[in-house]
């Protein structure tokens, strides 16, 4: 009876046979791809409606380097001025390449929905594999969810800092609960993209087109109305203004690395796809290096270009706007309505980030659920049947979205803390299947299309040390003297998270998260049910002249 179920619900979600009958080799491809989630044990239930561009867009349209890079600009300019971000960029452009380079080796070798999860319980030594993979998602969630909830806040400060150079009062104080209600009002409104699967690839697509003509138009524009007025080489190269109040120059320009890592993070966004696309093994690494060379490359020059065109960077601290990249535009061209079309290609490349990051965290909640990983899993590993989309996950985890929201009227200070997190827990959850691979052996693996060797060993350790540096260095506050209201809590707040996911698992996540016999016995049946339909459809495609060798695929 459990056999027939399972086969039910394959025909049911998938459209294998639908396919066998208009495009056979594209329907085996499908089955393939879908045969090797089966053999994890898991169902194989969204659809695999993404290509290379659309899953690059989810990948590049979340880190999106410039667009992070024009959000955080104040962090970075007050730790050492322009050089310190255009120098930070190339080092943590360095490092995201190792971090690239390790998340590409694991997902071509494991191909799932779970990504550094899913990798974690593949490779932990058998005793600890339940607690580390549970560990790990944990930290991946929430890294996620800080990050949706940190690109939201970046859209509300940019609406309202709008709202303030329109209205022309320099006298105008931005409240805390102006920016609450944009940011609540946005986070309701760009859930509603994360709904229907079949437009998603589309926005994905136009994300990332938006972003790149965004990036050129801004970068042009800026530069020729600056024109006669460029600021000296020195200014952005090697002048270096430590107003962070702390002593050492070189913590200075540590803490401001903050600036340029988190335009960098959510390298593994493209992983948690896997179920999505064909040929994930191959896709996923190019997406994932594609997204970082395409950041250096917009960030770095944007930066350049734009400190540039300061005119006085006095005027840009010391803005009511709240919005730096918005003051830069407005000394550049001389007029409020530029400046503002400048700034709403800002707010739409923005928009598509944050699209692309209710992707991201819906994914890896689902995927977390189907394994028992979080409360009312039940509920939140279900794929809606109309829409084909796990909209429950979504919903939940925009829901924690404006719950962190709230904080940042109870403290702007807690808020801040949160958002930096998203770089640790990110790293933190990169670290632990690294750490599991170098244990178990990097030859004890089998290898995915993707592997670099010696490279890749060396790309690990970079990995490790530089999680290890930042969850240290990013915990230091971000000025001196450190006070209640400007104490950096990440600190805090990691090792609060930390202490509640332990707990929980011992109270109850070690009794319900998935164990490796559960997934084996799934395995089992959706395994059996899908090498046969390959089977038959290899039949059909041999007869229509599909030339090849699927059979060897399925043994």
């Amino acid at each position: 009876m459990e056999k027939e179920n399972q086969l039910h619900n394959i025909d049911s979600i998938n459209s294998v046979s639908t396919g066998s009958r208009n495009n056979a080799a594209n329907a085996l491809k499908v089955a393939e791809a879908d045969l090797k989630i089966a053999e994890a044990g898991y169902k194989p239930e969204l659809r695999r409606n993404f290509t290379i561009w659309s899953l690059l867009g989810v990948g590049f349209g979340l880190t999106n380097s410039w667009f992070g890079i024009s959000a955080s600009l104040v962090t970075g300019i007050s730790s050492g001025g322009p050089m310190s971000i255009v120098y930070g960029i190339i080092i943590i452009a360095v490092i995201s390449t190792q971090i690239a380079i390790s998340l590409s080796e694991l997902s071509s070798i494991y191909n799932s929905a779970g990504g550094q999860y899913y990798w974690t319980f593949q490779l932990a030594p058998e005793n600890y594999k339940r607690f580390w993979a549970y560990m790990c998602g944990s930290l991946a969630w929430a890294g996620s969810i800080f990050t949706s909830a940190s690109v939201t806040m970046s859209i509300a400060t940019a609406v309202v800092g709008m709202w303030v150079l329109t209205n022309g009062d320099s006298t105008f104080v931005v409240k805390q609960w102006h920016v609450f209600i944009t940011y609540e009002i946005l986070n309701v409104l760009l859930s509603v993209f994360n709904v229907y699967e079949k437009p998603l690839p589309h926005f994905s697509k136009a994300a990332l087109y938006t972003s790149l003509g965004s990036f050129v138009i801004i970068t042009i524009t800026v530069l020729s109305c600056s024109s006669g007025n460029y600021q000296p080489a020195s200014f952005v190269f090697s002048e270096f203004d430590n107003g962070t109040g702390w002593s050492s120059a070189g913590i200075a320009f540590i803490v401001g690395l903050i600036n340029p890592n988190w335009s960098f993070s959510c390298l593994d966004c493209a992983t948690h796809m896997a179920e999505e696309i064909n040929n994930p093994d191959t896709l996923i690494p190019i997406s994932i290096c594609c997204t970082v060379a395409i950041g250096f490359v917009t960030s770095w020059f944007y930066s350049i270009a734009m400190f540039f065109s300061i005119n006085n960077l006095d005027d840009i601290l010391n803005s009511n706007t709240g919005v730096p990249i918005l003051d830069i535009y407005y000394q550049a061209l001389g007029n409020k309505g530029g400046a503002i079309f400048l700034e709403c290609l800002v707010v739409l490349t923005a928009v598509g980030c944050n699209i692309a990051s209710h992707t991201w965290q819906a994914r890896l909640c689902w995927s977390f659920a189907r394994d028992n990983g979080l409360p009312g899993s039940k509920y939140w590993s279900i794929v809606n049947e109309k829409t084909k989309m796990p909209v429950n996950a979504h919903f939940m985890s925009c829901f924690w979205c404006a719950v962190v929201g709230c904080i940042y009227m109870g403290s702007t200070t807690a808020y801040n803390s949160m958002v930096t997190s998203c770089i640790v827990f990110l790293l933190l959850s990169y670290a632990v299947p690294i750490i599991c691979l170098l244990y178990r052996g990097r030859d004890n693996v089998p290898h995915g299309k993707f592997w670099l060797g010696k490279f890749g060993l060396v790309a690990n350790i970079v990995t490790l040390c530089w999680t290890l540096f930042a969850v240290v260095f990013y915990s230091f506050p971000m000025t001196m003297p450190a006070t209640k209201d400007n104490m950096n809590y990440v600190s805090v707040i990691t090792v609060g998270f930390c202490a509640y996911c332990i707990i929980y698992w011992f109270a109850r996540g070690r009794k319900v998260f998935t164990r490796f016999e559960d997934r084996q016995k799934e395995a089992e049946v959706l395994g059996t049910v899908l090498s046969a339909k390959i089977t038959h459809l290899s039949a059909v495609a041999s007869r229509s002249g599909a030339n090849v060798d699927f059979e060897k695929k399925v043994e």
